[in-house]
């Protein structure tokens, strides 16, 4: 398992080096930046933004250490501005990434939520990914197990998967095999990597990422 928790298991795809930590890994597990017009850091979450880039792991230790070094701009190639709050602003940006992926999931039939539907689709193995609230009761939690051969996902928390689904709140939800799946699970474990975590599946305490 490498940093963020992102498996090392996958070696397709161009890879990049860490500006803090110096390691060179796939880019799925790194954070892109670019510089504003006004000179001013930019996370590109989705990678597609115009102009020389920097990467950092997704790491939020790695990420904090590149902030407090001023380490951009050497990767950037240019004198550059940090916001002070790029750790958190990053940290909501996956957070929404996440949220939105699993939304349209569910939208193209892909995803459920709710204990009865979630063990339904576990018990068909119809789920591939288990995902549950980390601020959700253990006992509840603790009836329903990860796909064999699947996905867990426990760091996001009630209002945010709520936001997934239409609803207020969610504790319990499941994707199917295919379709956002894959992304879903890669984005979901950079965001890992920026939240402080108990285990593994814990959250920041007092942090609200959207």
């Amino acid at each position: 398992m490498g940093r963020g928790g992102v498996s090392k298991d996958r070696q397709d795809g161009p890879e990049r080096k860490c500006i803090a930590t110096g390691e060179v890994t796939p880019k799925h597990g790194l954070i892109r930046f670019v510089a504003g017009p006004d000179g001013t850091v930019v996370p590109d979450i989705l990678g597609k933004l115009p102009g020389r880039g920097t990467y950092v792991a997704a790491d939020r230790a790695a990420l904090q250490q590149a902030v407090d070094k001023n380490l951009f701009a050497r990767g950037l190639k240019q004198q550059v501005k940090v916001p002070a709050d790029l750790v958190d602003v990053v940290e909501g940006l996956l957070a929404r990434r996440v949220v939105d992926l699993i939304s349209l999931a569910r939208k193209s039939g892909a995803a459920v939520a709710g204990y009865e539907k979630v063990k339904s689709w576990l018990d068909k193995d119809e789920a591939e990914v288990l995902i549950q609230a980390v601020d959700g009761s253990g006992r509840g939690k603790s009836k329903l197990s990860t796909p064999h051969f699947g996905r867990y996902i426990g760091w996001l928390t009630a209002d945010e998967l709520g936001m997934a689904f239409g609803r207020e709140t969610v504790i319990h939800a499941a994707l199917a095999s295919g379709g956002l799946g894959k992304r879903v699970v890669e984005e979901a474990q950079r965001l890992r990597g920026m939240r402080e975590t108990d285990g593994g599946s814990g959250r920041r305490e007092g942090k609200r990422a959207l």
